[in-house]
C-alpha cells in the first residue's frame, strides 16, 4: 500500500522515487529521501517516504552491514530471552522503541501525546556478535537495521546506509502511559500533536525567522470540533509552506492505505525539472562526451569520458540502484560504475562529478565514492540531532564521519570538479560537503545546492496525516552548517536554464572542463 500515486510528487534521501522517502538510511529501502522527481524534494522525499507500507515500514540497512551474513542466519530468537527485550527511548528523535520477542515496534512521543511510529520490523537471523539483533521487513530475507546492547540499560540503533547511530536508553517503567491507549483524533488534539512534532524536533525556526509559537497560536484559535480533515490539511500546509524546506512535507492517508503528498516545497528560487527537461539536459551533456555514457544503477549512474583525459561521473541519486535488496547490493552496483571510471586512474587528468540533478539517498554511498578519491583519511562532517524538546539549542554529541581510502581497489587523488545546482539535494549535498575536506579540494561549479542535509523523520501524528521533517545538522569542521542557503559554488555558472536547454548548451560542464584543463595537477579548489 505504498504511495505509487503520490508518486513522483516527491523527489525522492532520505525522495523522488515513488516508494522511498526518507533519508534516514534505508528504511526498507525507503531510504533517505532521495531522488527527485517532483515539485519539491520534500515532496520527493515525501513521496518516497510515503511510498512505504503504511505503519509497517522498516527502516534501515541490510543484514551483515559490517560484511557477511550474520551467524545463525535463518534462525529466530526465542521470545523473552533477549538482552534487548523491553522499552527504549532514543536520544533525540522523539521515539520510543518496544522490543518484544522477535518484533521491534516504535512510537512517536511529544508533550501532546503518543502515536504509533512509522517503523516496525521483525528479527532476521539469530543474535550476532555482542548480542546484536537485526530487523527487517516482514516477508523479506534480509535485514535493514540492527540494535546492539551496550550493557543492561544502553543500546545502539544503526540503519544500513546511514553514517551515524542513535543511542537508546532503557525505560524501566515500560511503555509510557500515553502510548498504551489510542491517541484522541479530535481536530484540536490532532493539531496539537502536529504542532508539537515540529516544536520539539525541527532545528531551523530561528534561522528561517519563523515564530512557531505565534503562528501556532494563531492557527489553533481557528480549530473547532467541527473542523474537517480538509480544513486541517489547509492549516498544516499554511504553517509549513513558509519554511521553504525541501525536507518538510505533509502526507495524507488515502482509502487504499497509502498516502498522497499534500504538501512539498523547495527553497525559494530553486526549481524541479520535468522529464522533458532532464532529457534535454542529458543531450547537452552528451554533446561534450567522447562516446555515449555507460549507465549503471537502473540509470541513476553514468560513466563517460571528456576530452583531455577527463573522466565523467553522473550521480543522479544515491539510492535506487537495484529494484529490491539490502544496502550491500546498492553499494556493489555503485562499485561497478566506479571500477569502470577508475579502471586506469593514471590516465586521468581530472574528473568531473555531475550532481546537478541529484535528489539524494544514502549518505554512506556518497562516502563510498569519496573513499575512491583519496589517499589519506579526512573528516567528512560531524552530525548532531535535536535532543531536548524544550530547548532548540540542545543537540546530541557530535558523531564524526571519516572518509578513509578504499582498500584493495583503484583510487584517484587528482583534480576533481563538482557540478552542483539547486536540484542537488540531501545526500547530494552531504557528499559535496564531505568532498570539501578532500585534498586537493574539488572546485565546485554551477549554483548553490538546495540546503537540506538532515535525515528525514516520518511522524504519523493522526490516523489521517504523517509529517516529514528534519531534526539534524551536518556540521563543518568549524561547526557551521549550510542548511538553508545550501553550499555555494566556487565558480557560478548557468545550470540547465531554459535558454541553454533549448540551445543544447551546458555552460557548467564547459567551465569545469576548462578549469581542469588549465589547472596543474595537485592544485586545490577554493572550498
Amino acid at each position: 500500500m505504498g504511495i505509487g500515486h503520490i508518486g513522483h510528487a516527491g523527489r525522492n534521501r532520505r525522495a523522488g522515487r515513488a516508494g522511498q522517502v526518507g533519508r534516514a538510511g534505508y528504511v526498507g529501502y525507503v531510504g533517505r529521501a532521495g531522488h527527485g522527481r517532483s515539485p519539491a524534494r520534500a515532496a520527493a522525499v515525501a513521496a518516497v517516504a510515503l511510498a512505504v507500507v503504511a505503519g509497517t515500514a522498516v527502516t534501515a540497512g541490510a543484514a551483515g552491514a559490517a560484511g557477511g551474513a550474520p551467524e545463525g542466519e535463518g534462525t529466530t530468537q526465542r521470545p523473552g530471552v533477549g538482552r534487548l527485550e523491553g522499552v527504549w527511548r532514543t536520544d533525540g528523535y522523539g521515539t520510543v522503541a518496544e522490543i518484544r520477542g522477535t518484533t521491534l515496534t516504535t512510537y512517536d512521543v511529544t508533550r501532546a501525546g503518543c502515536t504509533p511510529g512509522w517503523l516496525s520490523g521483525v528479527q532476521v537471523g539469530a543474535p550476532g556478535h555482542g548480542g546484536t539483533v537485526r530487523y527487517g521487513e516482514p516477508g523479506k530475507t534480509y535485514a535493514l537495521l540492527s540494535v546492539t546492547p551496550r550493557g543492561r540499560d544502553r543500546a545502539v540503533y544503526k540503519e544500513d546506509g546511514a553514517t551515524a547511530t542513535k543511542d537508546l536508553t532503557r525505560l524501566p517503567g515500560g511503555l509510557p502511559a500515553q502510548c498504551r491507549q489510542p491517541a484522541p483524533q479530535d481536530p484540536l488534539s490532532v493539531f496539537d500533536r502536529f504542532w508539537a512534532t515540529f516544536e520539539e524536533n525541527y532545528p531551523f525556526f530561528a534561522a528561517k525567522g519563523i515564530d512557531w509559537h505565534a503562528e501556532g497560536a494563531r492557527a489553533r484559535a481557528g480549530i473547532t470540533p467541527a473542523t474537517t480533515a480538509d480544513q486541517l490539511e489547509e492549516v498544516f500546509a499554511g504553517l509549513l509552506r513558509p519554511l521553504g524546506d525541501a525536507h518538510v512535507a505533509l502526507g495524507r492517508k488515502e482509502a487504499d492505505g497509502g498516502y498522497r503528498l499534500a504538501l512539498g516545497v523547495l527553497r525559494p528560487g530553486t526549481r524541479e525539472y520535468d522529464d522533458r527537461e532532464k532529457e534535454q539536459a542529458a543531450r547537452a551533456v552528451a554533446t561534450q562526451l567522447l562516446a555515449p555514457e555507460r549507465t549503471f544503477g537502473r540509470g541513476r549512474l553514468g560513466v563517460g569520458e571528456l576530452p583531455g583525459g577527463i573522466g565523467y561521473l553522473r550521480v543522479s541519486a544515491f539510492d535506487g540502484y537495484v529494484e529490491d535488496g539490502p544496502y550491500q547490493d546498492h553499494a556493489a552496483e555503485l562499485d561497478r560504475a566506479l571500477d569502470l571510471l577508475l579502471a586506469h586512474p593514471e590516465r586521468l587528468n581530472g574528473l568531473v562529478i555531475d550532481l546537478r540533478l541529484n535528489g539524494g539517498g544514502s549518505d554512506e554511498l556518497g562516502l563510498r565514492i569519496a573513499s575512491r578519491l583519496t589517499e589519506r583519511p579526512f573528516l567528512a562532517y560531524r552530525k548532531v540531532a535535536r535532543n531536548d524538546p524544550a530547548d532548540p539549542t540542545r543537540f546530541t554529541a557530535p558523531q564524526p564521519s571519516v572518509v578513509r581510502p578504499a582498500p584493495g581497489t583503484t583510487r584517484f587523488d587528482g583534480p576533481v570538479a563538482l557540478l552542483t545546482a539547486g536540484s542537488t539535494i540531501s545526500a547530494g549535498e552531504t557528499f559535496t560537503q564531505a568532498m570539501a575536506e578532500r585534498r586537493p579540494a574539488p572546485v565546485r561549479v554551477g549554483e548553490n545546492t538546495q540546503g537540506v542535509f538532515s535525515d528525514i523523520m516520518f511522524k504519523p501524528f493522526s490516523g489521517d496525516f504523517v509529517a516529514l521533517l528534519p531534526n539534524e545538522k551536518f556540521l563543518t569542521r568549524d561547526g557551521g552548517t549550510f542548511d538553508g542557503p545550501g553550499i555555494p559554488p566556487d565558480v557560478r555558472t548557468p545550470v540547465f536554464t531554459t535558454e541553454e536547454l533549448n540551445r543544447g548548451l551546458d555552460s557548467a560542464l564547459t567551465e569545469a572542463r576548462r578549469i581542469l584543463t588549465a589547472r596543474p595537477a595537485g592544485t586545490a579548489g577554493n572550498a
